[in-house]
């Protein structure tokens, strides 16, 4: 598989990346351990190199299933996680986000136990904490960085003038943020200018829309207890069926191509930006290696201009978060008093 470098930091990873949540938690009953373990085993073997998890998915299981499958391995693999929701260690119940540097050092230190590892690759802070200047967190991970625990700094959805401020403090080496053919917020709100401007990588969660671009999904898709999905508005039957013009567009493109309609959705992120790295998820090795394949369909500039053209005439239905979860996203950090 080929690499790219996020950003200008110098860390590279393979194209298509692997998000882990999936493996613990959010679409129905999780993997069994040994299964998870393998699925991650599976995608190294097949060039993946980079690999998304967090305290929170599970919570804790999934650093646990990651680290097992990653330990043998550990020097050909960058292993990024994240911070920033206050979880109750006994009930494992989250009781919404914290930042405060105290949390950070503490996440930090479980996450390392349950990896394994000595040092975190690329630490996220997962969302903003509207309560902690975003200086004091970005001031806390460049401790860990020099104390040899973390490696590089990231952020998860963040608002824009939070993600200067914290590069100011200490570089951001990758934002993650969702951003998909059907979720292209990150053209216009400028994130995407800010990660050219500053030199940062950025790396699409959801890259598929959450398997919605895959073409699997109609209006009659039941969709299993557990299924986070469920709650969102654009999993509504009435958005699914307006939401369908997406998938024929990349049917229609596919065809042309002898690819999947998951392959084209990749293949069209993978062109937007060099630094660009998509982390689809998947519990299936056939779609573990249906989305590697994705790196190596080159779409021309005629196919872009297709997709482009035509997908500026659908608009989007429904919002990809229920209200709670989008109150979390685009956050701006409060202003540090000394400043």
């Amino acid at each position: 598989m080929q690499t790219r470098e996020l950003g200008r930091s110098g860390l590279k990873v393979s194209a298509i990346g692997l998000g882990c949540m999936g493996i613990s938690q959010s679409y129905g009953d999780p993997l069994p351990k040994e299964e998870g373990v393998k699925l991650i085993r599976d995608a190294v073997e097949r060039g993946v190199t980079f690999f998304d998890t967090a305290e929170v998915y599970g919570p804790f299981a999934n650093e646990e299933v990651v680290g097992e499958a990653l330990r043998p391995v550990r020097g050909r693999v960058v292993i990024a996680t994240k911070f920033g929701f206050d979880i109750d260690p006994a009930t494992r119940e989250t009781r919404g986000v914290t930042s405060r540097p105290e949390r950070i050092r503490q996440a930090v230190e479980g996450s390392l136990r349950r990896l394994g590892i000595e040092t975190i690759d690329l630490l996220y802070q997962h969302r903003v904490d509207p309560a902690v200047p975003i200086e004091d967190v970005a001031g806390a991970v460049r401790d860990l960085i020099d104390e040899g625990k973390v490696r590089h700094f990231g952020m998860s959805e963040p608002g824009v003038q939070t993600l200067r401020r914290a590069h100011r403090v200490q570089p951001v080496t990758a934002v993650q943020n969702e951003y998909s053919l059907w979720w292209r917020a990150p053209e216009s709100n400028g994130i995407l200018d800010a990660c050219d401007e500053l030199g940062i990588g950025f790396v699409p969660y959801s890259p598929l829309g959450r398997g919605f671009l895959t073409g699997t999904i109609t209006r009659e898709t039941q969709l299993g207890e557990g299924d986070f999905r469920k709650s969102s508005p654009r999993f509504s039957p009435e958005a699914i069926e307006k939401n369908l013009a997406f998938v024929d567009l990349l049917k229609r493109v596919a065809g042309d191509k002898g690819a999947t309609p998951a392959q084209v959705a990749l293949a069209w992120l993978l062109a937007q930006r060099p630094y660009i790295v998509p982390i689809p998820g998947t519990t299936r090795l056939h779609r573990l290696e249906e989305n590697i394949g994705a790196a190596s369909l080159q779409l021309t500039a005629n196919d872009l201009r297709e997709i482009d053209e035509a997908a500026s005439r659908i608009e989007p239905e429904g919002e990809r978060y229920a209200p709670a979860q989008m109150a979390m996203v685009g956050r701006e950090a409060p202003e540090k008093a000394d400043a």
